[in-house]
């Protein structure tokens, strides 16, 4: 007969609190790299669903324009990106390039 102490003992702890996932429908992130290894794609992806945790990971639906499937991530093998708007892109080159002064066509 099994104890139903020992058992308990030799089971992961339950999360008590409701998960909270860190990224929303629709935001763009890649995929991170593992130890030492660097990733086979620094591909862009859109966040398409959230999923229920896999013991204590959070889990994501993930899509790529570049592909005609969707993966399953877990959160803590994203990272997010930033994409910039046309304005911020705009004033970055000025800010590094002035307005073009010096420059003759």
């Amino acid at each position: 007969m099994i104890s139903t102490r020992s058992e308990r003992l030799n089971s992961r702890p339950m999360r008590r609190e409701a998960a909270t996932h860190r990224y929303s429908l629709g935001q763009s992130v890649r995929l991170k790299g593992s130890f030492n290894t660097i990733p086979k794609s620094r591909e862009i992806y859109q966040i398409t669903a959230t999923l229920p945790p896999r013991g204590d990971v959070l889990q994501y639906r993930i899509r790529s324009d570049a592909e005609s499937h969707e993966r399953v991530a877990t959160e803590d093998s994203l990272e997010p990106v930033r994409v910039a708007r046309d304005d911020e892109d705009a004033a970055l080159l000025k800010r590094t390039f002035g307005d073009g002064q010096g420059t003759k066509a």
